[in-house]
């Protein structure tokens, strides 16, 4: 069983690459990375990393052929993704075209890592920002390439992950990472106005248990890894027992969002049990 993650630095890629060098070996694995996200975990042993970009995939010489592809190595922020336009579409239109091509031609099972963003808004929020759009388009190129190549894929939708090692400071930190850090600063908790926006978040291990039994299920399909629990942000926020403020809205900024029906992969076991009150009470009582 040979393994290629693609982004296996960042946050989900490091833990990804972590759990399945312990079920199938570190020897077996191969992180494709290049290093614009924030590294958040030390690397594995054993695990070959190379530092490039994703749309080179076709020209590197691996030494061997991968029996599955996990593609999480996209940009993947909403908000900065208007002022990275030009690195967004090089990134997730032309990186991942470049990763679907590799898979055909090498007989690789893809597992790709999909944007919840899309969901909103009875669709539209697809069209809220260049990031959206790209990954909604993505999911259809995959599609087709199923039908016209015939490509093996998965495609996992991902709603806010949030977990130890999350990025916390920059224009790529998460709600959660940034709370933390201004919790444990005794810094104000700043939420973004009007407060109301809803999210859905999803703890880092029970994403990393969805994509690794996705190995196992062969239908060309879509698969929520949601654990839905929904919350309003200034509910996230309170649930600190902090000071907090409101600051300005943001572009991009999304309103609602959507718990997913009929999720196939909640079929075969899957089943997110992490709560974020428990990780955000961890957090209090350090």
């Amino acid at each position: 069983m040979k393994i290629l993650i693609t982004g296996g630095c960042g946050f989900v890629g490091s833990y990804l690459t972590r759990e399945l060098s312990q079920k199938y070996g570190a020897e077996n694995i191969t992180v494709l990375d290049n290093g614009f996200m924030q590294r958040n975990l030390a690397k594995v042993a054993q695990v070959k990393y190379l530092e490039k970009n994703s749309w080179e995939i076709n020209e590197i010489d691996f030494g061997t052929k991968f029996d599955y592809v996990y593609h999480l190595g996209e940009y993947s922020r909403i908000v900065p993704s208007f002022k990275d336009i030009e690195y967004v579409t090089k990134s997730n239109l032309y990186g991942t075209t470049e990763v679907l091509n590799y898979c055909v031609k090498n007989g690789s099972r893809l597992i790709y890592s999909a944007s919840s963003s899309k969901f909103g808004n009875g669709g539209e929020d697809e069209n809220l920002a260049p990031y959206s759009w790209c990954k909604a388009k993505i999911v259809e190129l995959i599609k087709n390439y199923n039908n016209w190549f015939g490509l093996k894929s998965e495609i996992a939708y991902f709603y806010n992950v949030y977990g130890e090692g999350e990025a916390s400071q920059g224009d790529y930190a998460t709600v959660i990472g940034i709370f933390k850090k201004q919790f444990l600063s005794k810094s104000p908790i700043t939420i973004v106005s009007p407060g109301t926006q809803e999210r859905i978040f999803t703890h880092i291990q029970d994403i990393v248990d969805g994509l690794v039994m996705l190995m196992d299920v062969d239908k060309n399909e879509e698969h929520h890894l949601s654990s839905n629990q929904k919350y309003t942000i200034l509910e996230v926020a309170k649930m600190f027992k902090s000071e907090y403020k409101l600051v300005p809205e943001r572009v991009g900024e999304r309103s609602v969002a959507i718990i997913p029906k009929d999720n196939y992969i909640e079929k075969i076991g899957w089943k997110a049990t992490r709560k974020l009150e428990d990780y955000i009470d961890s957090i209090i009582k350090q």
